[in-house]
């Protein structure tokens, strides 16, 4: 099963530390937890904060204990593939909650959605369009599909993200059927 994952962060810097994460997977499950800071996670920035709209005190009142999130985290997807919007941002977020609480960073592979969107496209084009417009067809769906999703700025809320993200990834498929058959004709 595809889930797409997103994290919110203290900032958008090198200390940074996730303070939020959620996922939804295309079998309609999702899951969110607000993160209380591990000890030494100090990087705080009042612009993330103004982004998220997550205070800190709010992580430390209702923030549910790292590792627990970690094991969570690990216990729910690990079987799964899991996508990002950016990798290296959420890469990064998902290395720094494992290894504060003890487990191998890599413990989890995240994947690029893009790559979701344009397999959902290739596959759903694949011997329906000539072979020649396969790769532009997709990248046009991908952006249509985005477009048809997306009417604003990112929520900045790690579910809503998330959310939007495998919205992203089902009107791939949809487009891709709804074209493809337009182009057989």
């Amino acid at each position: 099963m595809r889930v797409f994952l997103d994290f919110e962060a203290s900032s958008l810097r090198k200390y940074s530390y996730p303070i939020e994460v959620g996922w939804a997977g295309e079998d309609g499950s999702t899951e969110s937890h607000l993160i209380r800071p591990a000890s030494g996670w100090a990087e705080w920035d009042a612009t993330a904060e103004a982004v998220h709209g997550i205070t800190r005190e709010r992580l430390l009142a209702e923030g549910e204990p790292h590792d627990q999130v970690a094991r969570r985290v690990l216990e729910a997807l690990k079987p799964h593939e899991v996508f990002v919007s950016a990798p290296s941002w959420d890469g990064k977020w998902m290395s720094v909650l494992l290894r504060a609480a003890g487990i191998p960073r890599h413990a989890l592979r995240l994947r690029d959605s893009e790559d979701a969107f344009q397999a959902a496209a290739m596959t759903a084009l694949r011997g329906r369009i000539p072979g020649d417009r396969l790769g532009s067809r997709s990248l046009w769906l991908v952006a249509e599909a985005r477009r048809s999703v997306i009417s604003g700025p990112p929520a900045h809320r790690a579910l809503a993200d998330a959310m939007a993200e495998l919205e992203i990834w089902r009107a791939v498929r949809r487009l891709a059927v709804e074209f493809g058959d337009a182009d057989a004709s």
